[in-house]
C-alpha cells in the first residue's frame, strides 16, 4: 500500500492511515495526486476489513494549500478523478467514516478535504481559509463553498469566501467548522483515539448512522426525513450485529461484532 509517489498509506487493523506526502509545494495536489487518493479510497471503500480513515500530511507546515496551481496552469485546467478532490469530495457512497488530522495550513482545496471528512482534529498551530478569490477562482471544485454553507453559520461562510481571510484552529472550532484544536504533538494520537472509540461501534450501525447523517440532512422537512428510505439502516436492523448488541449488554460483556 506504499507504493505511491505521493502519499503514505499505513494499515493498522480496522484502521487507515492515509498521508498526504508533497510537504516541499506544502501538500498541494497535482493530478498525479488526486489520482493516487482517488485509488486509496477505493481500496478503503472496497475492504471489509477497513472500518475508519485518518487523513492527514506529512510535514510541520501545512496539510493541504489546495490545488498545486503551477501544475493547473500547465494542465490549462483542473483535473480530478471522478470522486473529486482528493479523490473524496464527490463520493457520495462511502459510509465508512473519515477523519481529518490536520497539522498546519488548510486553504482552498485543503479545506475542501477537510468538509468532506466527517469530523475533524487540528493542531492549534493551523489555519483555514478560502482564497479562491484572489487567484480568479471560486471554492466549487471540491465542494467547499456548497459544504461551508451547510457545515457553519452563513455569515462565519460568508466571511470566509468572500474575504479570503484565513482563521486559526481556535476560531475554527469555535464556529463549528472544526471539533477541536489541540497543541501539534496531540493532533494524531488524538485522530487515533476518536477512531478507537468509533471502533467500538458495530459496522453495519456506524455505516447506517453516517448513512441517514448524509442523507436526511438534505431533506427539507423533519417528516420526510423520517419517512424517508435508508438501505443500510434496514440491513442493520436485520443484522445478527444488532442481536449481539443486546446479548453484550444483557450479559454484561463487550460485543463481538462480525459485520453481519
Amino acid at each position: 500500500m506504499n507504493d505511491y509517489q505521493h502519499l503514505l498509506v499505513e494499515e493498522d487493523g480496522p484502521l487507515l492511515v492515509v498521508s498526504l506526502n508533497r510537504p516541499s509545494v506544502l501538500n498541494a495536489l497535482n493530478a498525479e495526486a488526486h489520482g493516487e487518493m482517488a485509488q486509496v479510497f477505493d481500496y478503503f471503500s472496497a475492504q471489509a476489513s477497513l472500518r475508519v480513515a485518518i487523513l492527514t500530511a506529512v510535514g510541520e507546515r501545512a496539510f493541504c494549500v489546495g490545488t498545486d496551481l503551477k501544475s493547473r496552469h500547465e494542465a490549462g485546467a483542473d483535473v480530478y478523478p471522478a470522486s473529486g478532490f482528493g479523490g473524496i469530495s464527490h463520493r457520495y457512497d462511502l459510509y465508512k467514516p473519515v477523519i481529518a488530522a490536520v497539522n498546519g495550513l488548510a486553504l482552498g482545496g485543503g479545506v475542501e478535504l477537510v468538509l468532506a471528512c466527517d469530523c475533524c482534529v487540528a493542531s492549534d498551530q493551523a489555519k483555514f481559509g478560502f482564497p479562491e478569490t484572489r487567484v480568479g477562482l471560486a471554492a466549487v471544485g471540491g465542494g467547499g463553498i456548497h459544504r461551508l454553507v451547510r457545515k457553519v453559520a452563513h455569515s462565519h461562510a460568508m466571511w470566509l469566501l468572500l474575504t479570503g481571510e484565513s482563521i486559526d484552529a481556535a476560531e475554527a472550532a469555535r464556529i463549528g467548522l472544526i471539533n477541536s484544536a489541540v497543541p501539534a504533538g496531540e493532533v494524531m494520537n488524538t485522530a487515533r483515539r476518536w477512531a478507537q472509540a468509533i471502533l467500538q461501534g458495530a459496522p453495519i450501525a456506524t455505516a447506517a448512522t453516517k448513512q441517514v447523517a448524509l442523507r436526511s440532512v438534505e431533506l427539507p422537512e423533519i417528516e420526510g426525513a423520517l419517512k424517508a428510505e435508508y438501505p443500510l439502516l434496514e440491513e442493520m436492523l436485520n443484522s445478527e450485529d444488532a442481536l449481539e448488541g443486546s446479548r453484550a449488554f444483557t450479559e454484561k460483556r463487550k460485543p463481538r461484532w462480525t459485520g453481519s
